[in-house]
């Protein structure tokens, strides 16, 4: 009869130290590693209200590379005192010129100018963010205009007040009307006034000393 061969125990102390946890302490937990943050991570702004801000893209139009200014129009008068505001065109067409408008908003952020140093205007259709936040009526829509703490954006023809920087979308024809009041915007314009639309449109409004 075969004989039965007991398997050897390993005796407990020899099965290699043991990691024990010093008295009052409890052992360490993983911590995860955070990935790197997306391109397309919106900037912060009113949780819930409107939609996100564009990511810039990869590579965008500085608008130190614009067109030269256009010369002030002939009879412009400024209040005593007060220098004319620096003004840049960016060229764009009209069913672009929104979008240009927040690339240059952008890169007024990633220089980092304030966002409530920034109004950004519209000569035709209003911006999608402006029409979003007017469904929530007039008075909560202006409160965030006077707060002053945050990019705005409004037309040409609404009660806005003057920021250090005026960013103008020509999305539309640029009529009578809407040749005054772009006109009336750069009186208006505190130390930078850009202007994104069809050069030559902008130019004759501006020189037409409407």
């Amino acid at each position: 009869m075969p004989l039965i061969t007991e398997e050897p125990q390993i005796p407990e102390s020899a099965q290699g130290p043991r990691v024990t946890p010093a008295a009052g302490r409890t052992a360490p937990t993983p911590r995860p590693v955070p990935g790197p943050r997306s391109a397309a991570t919106p900037r912060p702004g009113n949780p819930g209200r409107g939609p996100a801000r564009p990511a810039p893209p990869a590579q965008r139009p500085r608008p130190t590379s614009a067109t030269p200014a256009a010369p002030a129009p002939a009879g412009r008068k400024l209040p005593e005192g007060r220098s004319a505001a620096q003004f840049q065109l960016i060229p764009a067409p009209a069913d672009a010129a929104i979008e240009a408008a927040e690339e240059a908003v952008d890169l007024l952020l990633d220089s980092g100018r304030a966002p409530g140093d920034i109004l950004v205007l519209t000569t035709g259709e209003l911006h999608p963010w402006a029409a979003h936040e007017l469904s929530f009526g007039e008075a909560a829509y202006w409160s965030q205009h006077d707060a002053g703490d945050d990019v705005f954006f409004a037309s040409t023809a609404g009660r806005w007040a003057s920021r250090a920087v005026v960013v103008v979308a020509v999305n539309g024809d640029l009529d009578d009307t809407a040749a005054r009041a772009l006109s009336d915007v750069r009186e208006r314009a505190g130390v930078l006034l850009i202007v994104c639309g069809d050069p030559q449109a902008v130019n004759s409004a501006l020189g037409a000393g409407v």
